[in-house]
């Protein structure tokens, strides 16, 4: 038997040992969550069922699903009322937010005068503003839309106002000498800056947006004014209804994740080509 029988170990060059720790990485972010909610759901379960806890103590993950089935006439319509609700709110925080962020980077005196209104709006408890805006307006919907759009709309305003003023000043001296008037400096140097910080904004604004709408339910729901889901929360509680009180709470948290997954998606479609917090890079 000669040297060159013998077999050579087979040694993974350094890129097939990243591209294989990529794909494990890529695996596990999707079946490790996945593991631990059926390893959550099953303890719960077993509990549940083994323990014989009643249904108004602590209802069985059996019994939440089975109550999404046969409760859904009454959770679709809370749930599209919350989601209009939402929607509408971060849609108005989003203008908002903009249009004034716009007018505080091209007016040191506006800026001045309006910012600290802004502040105060945003650090009032909403819970304290949304028994008010019930007295003063006539429409429960739109005093619960109130409450949301105060809620989300400073994340905006702040965001989009820093990332304005960010822009390279080497560049704004450039545009200056060149004679760019202020719509020109907006548009091709300071919106572009700005775009990073107003996505970030835009993800907590949307977070905030279903808060402010699940909280001014809450006040404003207590009249029985039927409105989302969590005025349909407060009524099984009510009525010790556990049962859809759970159903109500994790059709929250699916909003919940999928305005979070939804504003995540509009950042990187807007970010992923040119932007470094965007860019895949090799490890």
């Amino acid at each position: 038997m000669t040297v060159q029988d013998i077999e050579q170990p087979v040694v993974d060059t350094e890129e097939e040992q990243r591209a294989r720790q990529k794909q494990i990485t890529k695996i596990a972010r999707w079946t490790l969550p996945s593991l631990v909610l059926l390893v959550v759901i099953g303890g719960w379960q077993a509990y549940v069922t083994l323990a014989e806890v009643p249904h108004y103590i602590l209802p069985s993950p059996w019994l939440i699903a089975k109550t999404l089935v046969t409760d859904w006439d009454v959770l679709w319509p809370a749930l599209v009322v919350t989601g209009r609700l939402t929607s509408i709110a971060l849609i108005l925080a989003v203008l908002g937010g903009l249009a004034i962020a716009i007018a505080f980077t091209q007016s040191k005196w506006i800026e001045l005068a309006m910012f600290p209104y802004a502040v105060i709006l945003q650090v009032t408890p909403v819970v304290a503003v949304a028994p008010l805006l019930q007295i003063y307006v006539d429409s429960a919907f739109l005093a619960a839309l109130l409450c949301a759009w105060i809620v989300a709309f400073f994340p905006i305003l702040s965001n989009t106002t820093i990332g304005l003023k960010s822009a390279d000043h080497n560049l704004q001296d450039l545009f200056k000498i060149y004679g760019a008037s202020k719509w020109q400096t907006l548009r091709y140097l300071a919106a572009p800056s700005a775009l990073p910080f107003f996505l970030g904004g835009l993800k907590i604004a949307g977070g905030l947006a279903l808060i402010g709408s699940v909280v001014a339910e809450f006040v404003i729901g207590r009249a029985g004014t039927g409105l989302g889901l969590a005025s349909t929360l407060l009524e099984a509680s009510y009525r010790f209804n556990f049962g859809r009180l759970y159903a109500s709470l994790i059709l929250i948290s699916v909003m919940g994740v999928a305005i979070f997954g939804l504003m995540s998606l509009i950042s990187h479609l807007c970010l992923f080509r040119w932007h470094e917090s965007a860019l895949k890079r090799e490890d």
